[in-house]
């Protein structure tokens, strides 16, 4: 095979131009690289053109400029000074108020007291006589008297009006009343060996469950522990105890013991809710001690 020479002859035997096909090649990658830069040459042209102008015309730039001076002309200067103005007097006026304490009261008090006894004029005298008594019988008198006035202390006085031999509302049981002989008593939680669980054993009310103390004490077979202790939860969310049950409402415990020992009375003690976190301030059950 040829080795890939193009011949072209000019006239009979003229001269001759050869030209191989890697030459070609060679000039027309140069060509299409030539034609590359130009078009990257023409793109970069545009952008920077497009780049470069403003995206406003003149006419919009002048509407915009009015917008900006009309918008400027328009703001209440004057009344933003005024108010700046009124601004800073307050804030001075803010930080002249002082609130005196009693002692440095009575020491301006008698300052002034002072300075009136040395004043020898007989022109001012009589307003030196009205400002003495002023300040001598009553401080918060004169400075109402020159416009300052200051608010007094407000004292708390609880009054009690509640008519005697009342019970206070914690105190009040719910159900029906409970007989002398349950020997009730509110926020008071008694200790002693169960006779009946209360988890397991509810009663509508603490009368109810005092009765059910004497009916199992009266019907308890030889033998068989009878109960003289009766602890009853009234609370709707529940009573709080130490062990590790949840003992809702209506729990009704039967106990016995020889000498009944309280376990917890009115308030549990702050020690004791710093050790046990869930304890509330008051005891909730309500117990009694019945029999002899």
């Amino acid at each position: 095979m040829a080795r890939g020479a193009v011949v072209w002859g000019r006239g009979g035997g003229g001269g001759k131009f050869c030209c191989s096909f890697k030459r070609i090649t060679v000039v027309v990658c140069c060509v299409n690289l030539v034609a590359a830069l130009l078009v990257l040459r023409t793109f970069y042209t545009s952008f920077s053109l497009v780049s470069s102008s403003d995206p406003f015309s003149v006419d919009q730039l002048e509407r915009i400029q009015e917008s900006i001076r009309v918008r400027r002309d328009a703001e209440p200067v004057e009344l933003v000074r005024a108010v700046r103005k009124l601004r800073k007097e307050l804030l001075k006026d803010e930080k002249r108020v002082l609130k005196l304490p009693q002692p440095v009261k009575q020491k301006l008090a008698n300052e002034i007291l002072q300075k009136l006894q040395s004043v020898k004029d007989n022109n001012v005298t009589e307003q030196r006589e009205m400002l003495k008594r002023a300040l001598a019988s009553n401080w918060q008198m004169l400075l109402e008297a020159i416009g300052l006035w200051l608010p007094a202390d407000v004292v708390h006085t609880e009054h009690n009006d509640k008519p005697e031999n009342e019970q206070d509302l914690e105190e009040i049981i719910p159900g029906r009343p409970l007989p002398p002989e349950c020997h009730a008593k509110t926020h008071t939680d008694y200790d002693g060996a169960a006779v009946r669980w209360g988890l397991t054993h509810h009663q509508e009310s603490a009368a109810d469950c005092c009765q059910a103390c004497l009916d199992q004490a009266k019907n308890a077979k030889p033998g068989e522990m009878k109960c003289n202790i009766w602890v009853y939860c009234p609370s709707e969310f529940g009573c709080y105890s130490p062990d590790i049950y949840k003992h809702k409402h209506q729990e009704c415990w039967l106990k016995q013991a020889e000498k009944p020992r309280l376990n917890f009375k009115d308030e549990y003690s702050e020690s004791y809710r710093n050790n046990h976190p869930n304890a509330p301030v008051v005891v909730p059950w309500i117990s009694g001690i019945v029999g002899a």
